[in-house]
């Protein structure tokens, strides 16, 4: 075939219909599981719609891509949605972003948090430091830095986030101690509103049914069940079954188990590429909150982050929590949702997996040289003829709607 593409998520999806919309059909798209959709799978829970691999929302910003999905599965079937997210520190609950919703906490809370951005190293003009840690410390003070981003994303990287590097963190704000203090005065929120500010998320299913439809349209161009198990890179031949002129990978790389014809210096490349492993468990009980979802820096808590479904999928009951692997523990009888009172005590303390979702491949991490490593790596493939493309391909951590973009200018690009 002239084109091959490994794994049926957003971006092996989109890069296939987009070559069907332009006259391209010689290609197929192969897939480990039964079904399409990757991440962004789902499945009914309890009576109603769970994304399986966590929360995942259409953005509403960019227009290009919505016109691709829109006809896949119409606008009118969406719900659209004002982001609603909170974060639950030191006994406050609040609207997210933290810096911008200062003002939210209590009087003593909004002074030792403004003392602290006041002496923020990058608002006293101190050099920015190299090493994570330090570099969260510098841009957004103790208080911000100790109280949420450090216990937050070690709670969803992992204890050591001195491995993780700091060209990804240029996305957050200055905390501007001016801004701050007028935020806290005059009781608004500052400041730009984070992604998914408004978004759609479908009326009747999970967001899983929009990938189903795509792969819909594929009819036999896409197969299902078949691993990754080799490939040999100076042929373009896949499972020694499948061979192609053109490559494109969506699939994490280091989950194709043997490579032929790649040398030992990508090999290790490859295998220093790290990811963190999410656990998803819905709980049967509503809450009494109007957020779509809410974080939680509290380390005592196993989970980083819980959606609340029943504030974005009409009809429906319940939310979920969203774990990372390693500290993923059973909720007990006992235990109920910090921050938020509940209808009922959380959790069974019995393992239902059906109930329970675990995804191996949930987040890319930006660890120091992986942007060095990438770069080698996809140059060193596409000399092959084999490109990597959305959030595995690139090892970018990409939402759903970035990368549907990307695999349209890369459908175009090859469609030229």
């Amino acid at each position: 075939m002239k084109y091959l593409i490994l794994g049926a998520g957003p971006a092996g999806l989109t890069l296939a219909n987009r070559l069907l919309q332009n006259g391209i059909e010689d290609f197929l798209v192969i897939e480990k599981e039964d079904e399409a959709g990757g991440l962004c799978r789902s499945r009914e829970v309890d009576g109603s719609p769970l994304d399986i691999g966590g929360g995942h929302f259409l953005d509403v910003k960019n227009r290009r891509v919505l016109d691709f999905l829109f006809p896949f599965m119409p606008e009118e079937m969406w719900d659209e949605y004002d982001r609603d997210s909170r974060i639950v520190v030191g006994g406050n609950t609040i609207n997210s972003p933290i810096e911008a919703n200062i003002w939210q906490m209590s009087l003593n809370d909004q002074v030792q948090y403004l003392k602290s951005i006041a002496v923020a190293g990058c608002n006293l003009g101190k050099e920015m430091p190299e090493k994570f840690v330090d570099w969260i410390y510098w841009k957004l003070g103790d208080k911000i830095a100790e109280d949420y981003m450090i216990p937050y994303n070690r709670k969803m990287f992992g204890e050591n986030l001195n491995e993780l590097g700091t060209y990804w963190l240029n996305k957050l704000p200055n905390v501007s101690f001016e801004e701050t203090l007028i935020s806290c005065l005059e009781r608004k929120a500052y400041g730009t509103q984070p992604g998914h500010a408004r978004f759609y998320y479908p009326k009747k299913y999970g967001y899983g049914e929009l990938w189903l439809k795509l792969a819909g349209k594929l009819g036999d161009k896409i197969k299902y069940g078949e691993s990754i198990e080799r490939m040999d890179a100076d042929n373009r031949i896949v499972n020694d079954t499948y061979k192609a002129d053109c490559i494109i990978n969506t699939v994490p790389w280091t989950d194709i188990k043997e490579y032929r014809g790649v040398s030992e210096e990508y090999l290790k490349d490859m295998e220093a590429l790290k990811y963190t492993s999410v656990v998803i468990e819905y709980i049967d009980e509503k809450l009494d909150t109007k957020a779509h979802w809410i974080y939680y820096p509290d380390p005592g808590l196993s989970y980083h982050r819980i959606l609340v479904r029943h504030n974005f999928c009409p009809g429906s009951k319940g939310y979920w929590t969203e774990t990372n692997l390693t500290r993923y523990e059973k909720i007990d009888d006992s235990a109920s949702v910090s921050g938020i009172s509940a209808s009922k005590e959380a959790g069974t303390g019995i393992h239902d997996k059906d109930k329970c979702f675990i995804n191996k491949y949930a987040y890319p991490l930006n660890t120091i040289g992986k942007e060095e490593i990438m770069q080698r790596l996809l140059s060193y493939m596409k000399e092959r003829n084999i490109i990597g493309l959305g959030r595995w391909g690139e090892w970018q951590h990409y939402n759903s709607d970035v990368v549907v973009d990307r695999a349209l200018t890369f459908a175009d690009e090859l469609s030229r």
